[in-house]
Formats: structure tokens, C-alpha cells, sequence
């Protein structure tokens, strides 16, 4: 009995259940508008940066497209690109003389099975609520841009470029006119193009900067060879010397390198470098002229076109 009654009532439930169901006016839901709650489009990033003295602003570009600004140190994002440019994002600058002024650079240098590229260099004087095209639109792969402290007209942008085949759009360009002209002044070859590039934050006729010879197809990845080197500037970047040749730098065919200087002594620069027999972290106390292994741990460049990136903050 107690069997037929449960049952009974699971029936009278159900049949409820559906008669509510078939019955139920939709016009409830007419009001309602959906609306983004996150950055979703976020994935990975390889494009971040925070706003000196600012200590709850950032910005970061995601590899799904756009770029994405927060005021509260992010408890909350909005995208500020809509309507611009969208596109993979490899890159981001705020002026260090007037951070209302942003370069953002299209394409992630994390080159894995679906890597996405982008549409060139996109400029911002307003904080990013407004967005203009700064060129280079064939460069397709921008992992760095570099602006000069003193002057945001100053723009340097390493270019990585079409990682599927030989291309000429690669190489570090340079803008003196904020974005509107370029000119190329460090080119390795065809098929490496530049992966990291900074300014001595000491001394701003300084530079550095790495090219890397990639080549990616949809099921495999070629990392290394000629063209794969460290470079130094010391003219506000009109000439290069490639300093991956002197003492104590890894021998060999090398890979993708990752650079970073002292911002207390800029004679220390530090080099994450893929190499197969002595790849690792190396440090030279003379302003790239002299090198030595400092760690030599595998896992430092475990997936080395994927992570190498290295950073001083001392």
C-alpha cells in the first residue's frame, strides 16, 4: 500500500510538474538583457602591465582578443578595445611620461598548436578609451614595445612576424613621430624575428634585444638556429651588436632568449636562453660583454617558447 501511494504521487508530481510547464508564459523574461560579467575571452596572456604610482590600474591583453583595464586591482575588468581592433594581443606599453598614452602591440609570442596572430600597433592618448591605428599592419606578431621614458613619441616594437613562413617584416622597428612612420633597424634574417626587446632603465640610449628563428606548422614547432641571438644598442637603437657571441654564452645552436637589466646597475643583464647542451639562466656584470651559467635547471626552459621571460627588480 505505502508502495502504491508513493508511487501515486510521484505521477500527480509529474504530471504537475509538466502542466506548469506548458502552461508558463515567457513574456516573463522579455525584460531581461544579458550582459558580460568577465573577461571570458581572457585565456592565457603574455601582455600585462601595470601604471607607476598607480597601484590598482592594469591592463592586459588576451590571446582570445582585446584588451582589458582595471581600476581595483582586479576585482573588476572591462574590455576597452570593442569597436577598435580585436585580435590575438602580444603586447602592451604605458608611457612612463604620460600614462594616458598606450601601445599596444597584435599577436602572442606563445606559439603553441593555436596561436592567433594580430593586426598591427594600435595607440591610445586617453587612458584607452579611444584607439587609433599605429601601423606596421603586416607584422602580424608583436611580443614587445618598448617606449622611450622621456618621450612617448619615442616607440620601439620588436616583431616577430609570420611564423608560418620567410617573411621581411620582421625585425625591431622605430618610431620618433609616435607611431605614424617606421623604420627598421635590426633585421637577422627571413625567418627570426625579434622576441624581446627592452630599454636600459638606467640609460635610455640603451637597448636589448633577442630574435628567435621560428617556424610553426599546424602539428609541429621549429625552435632555433641561425638567426636566434642577443643584440645591444647603445644609440637609441640606429645600430645592433650581437653580443649572444661573447665569452660565456652558450655555444651552439640557440633558441628563444628572454633578457632583462639591473634597474640599480645596469652592467648586470641577466638572459633566460634555449640551448640544448647549456641552456639556463646566465648573468653578465659587464654590460653583456662576458657571461656565466648561474642555473642551470631544466625546468627553467622546460617549454621554452612558451615561458621565457625573465625580469629585475633588483
Amino acid at each position: 500500500m505505502r508502495l502504491f501511494t508513493l508511487i501515486f504521487c510521484l505521477f500527480f508530481i509529474g504530471n504537475h510538474a509538466q502542466l506548469e510547464a506548458q502552461t508558463f508564459d515567457q513574456s516573463r523574461y522579455d525584460a531581461l538583457e544579458y550582459r558580460l560579467l568577465g573577461p571570458f575571452r581572457g585565456g592565457r596572456s603574455a601582455a600585462v602591465t601595470g601604471v607607476p604610482n598607480t597601484p590598482n590600474l592594469f591592463y592586459f591583453g588576451s590571446t582570445g582578443g582585446g584588451i582589458w583595464k582595471t581600476l581595483d586591482g582586479g576585482r573588476h575588468w572591462e574590455n576597452i578595445s570593442d569597436g577598435y581592433f580585436g585580435g590575438s594581443i602580444g603586447a602592451i606599453t604605458v608611457s612612463k611620461s604620460d600614462p594616458n598614452v598606450i601601445y599596444v602591440g597584435g599577436g602572442e609570442k606563445t606559439v603553441r598548436g593555436n596561436v592567433s596572430s594580430g593586426y598591427g600597433i594600435w595607440k591610445s592618448v586617453d587612458a584607452g578609451k579611444t584607439w587609433t591605428s599605429a601601423g606596421l599592419k603586416n607584422s602580424r606578431h608583436v611580443p614587445r614595445i618598448a617606449v622611450d621614458p622621456t618621450n612617448h613619441n619615442i616607440v620601439y616594437a620588436g616583431v616577430l612576424g609570420n611564423i608560418y613562413k620567410p617573411t621581411q617584416d620582421r625585425g625591431v622597428y622605430k618610431s620618433t613621430d609616435g607611431g605614424k612612420t617606421w623604420k627598421k633597424t635590426l633585421f637577422a634574417n627571413n625567418q627570426a624575428g625579434v622576441v624581446d626587446l627592452l630599454i636600459d632603465p638606467t640609460n635610455p640610449r640603451i637597448l636589448y634585444a633577442s630574435t628567435w628563428r621560428v617556424q610553426r606548422t599546424p602539428y609541429s614547432l621549429s625552435s632555433g638556429g641561425e638567426g636566434s641571438a642577443l643584440w645591444k644598442s647603445t644609440d637609441k637603437g640606429e645600430t645592433w651588436t650581437e653580443i649572444s657571441t661573447k665569452e660565456g654564452f652558450p655555444e651552439g645552436t640557440l633558441g628563444i632568449i628572454g633578457v632583462t637589466v639591473s634597474p640599480i646597475n645596469n652592467q648586470r643583464v641577466w638572459a633566460i636562453v634555449e640551448n640544448k647542451d647549456a641552456g639556463g639562466l646566465y648573468r653578465s656584470d659587464d654590460g653583456g660583454e662576458t657571461w656565466s651559467q648561474v642555473n642551470s635547471e631544466r625546468k627553467l626552459r622546460q617549454r621554452a617558447w612558451y615561458y621565457t621571460r625573465v625580469y629585475a627588480d633588483t
